[in-house]
């Protein structure tokens, strides 16, 4: 059976089953807790996969400059994985992050092999400009990081989003 990936935009309707695709991520401090507010307000950072009409995955792009955005929120439904949906969902932030004119995009992670499969390279947290540690204050590990850096520069490379 052929399955249809669809990345897309975040709209209004898709805020409630977004908060619920993070939360249980949020609870195992995977990710940051993001509640239906914060949502709404970074609504247009957003893309979402709808997986054979289903919403099954989220991603953010944060962008802090020309210089420098951010890949936040990433998850997809447990039951929608190994289908090529958190892929899909990264290379829709990078082409609009290219469409932006943002030249380099990095995030904070614990699978650095899915990100070095997409070419990211590792750096160190050091590396990165103080501002994008505004919101990590909030995070329960903030004294204690565990989580990895990595970047990659972008081209202006753009391909079709379609499976």
């Amino acid at each position: 059976m052929n399955h249809r990936i669809c990345i897309r935009s975040a709209v209004v309707d898709d805020v409630e089953t977004i908060y619920q695709l993070l939360k249980p991520f949020a609870k195992k401090d995977i990710i940051l807790q993001r509640n239906r507010d914060n949502i709404f307000q970074h609504l247009q950072e957003f893309l979402v996969a709808e997986y054979d009409g289903k919403l099954a995955g989220v991603v953010c792009a944060h962008i802090y400059g020309k210089n420098l955005a951010e890949i936040r929120s990433l998850v997809v439904d447990p039951d929608s994985q190994k289908h090529g949906i958190g892929r899909l969902l990264v290379e829709g932030c990078e082409q609009w992050l290219v469409g932006m004119g943002v030249t380099k995009v990095f995030a904070l992670t614990y699978v650095t092999d899915f990100f070095a499969r997409l070419g990211y390279c590792i750096v160190s947290k050091e590396s990165l400009p103080h501002k994008i540690w505004t919101v990590c204050v909030h995070c329960s590990r903030f004294a204690d990081c565990d989580e990895i850096a990595v970047e990659k520069q972008l081209s202006g490379e753009l391909s079709d989003l379609s499976v």
